[in-house]
């Protein structure tokens, strides 16, 4: 059983950066896709940013030219730039393993907030 470690979150103002990192506790080569999904206070999880073994990136609207995601899998590592922070951007965010690229997670973090607040 892979386990999936979130790590990077914290107090950033507006228009400030973080990066996170979602690391592995085996190797995420035959992980095919991963991602970052981010859960406010009393708001449904939502998908933030997806990235395949090919380096295929997706990107909510929300985020996009403002994140980056991307992985180093001889780190075992996924990571999230995030650049141009706003307080909606406040949640926990977790990470996401999908083993087959099915569309069916197998492996999920416990997460790491990130509050944006002047």
């Amino acid at each position: 059983q892979v386990q999936l470690v979130e790590s990077g979150g914290g107090l950033v103002q507006p228009g400030g950066s973080l990066r996170l990192s979602c690391t592995a506790s085996q190797s995420i080569d035959n992980i095919s896709d991963m991602a970052w999904y981010r859960q406010a206070p009393g708001l449904q999880r939502e998908l933030v940013a997806t990235i395949n073994s090919a380096g295929t990136t997706y990107y909510s609207d929300f985020v996009k030219g403002r994140f980056i995601i991307s992985r180093d899998n001889a780190k075992n590592t996924m990571y999230l730039e995030m650049n141009g922070l706003k307080p909606e951007d406040t949640a926990v965010y977790y990470c996401y393993g999908d083993l087959w690229g099915i569309g069916q997670y197998d492996y999920v973090g416990r997460g790491t907030q990130v509050t944006v607040s002047s």
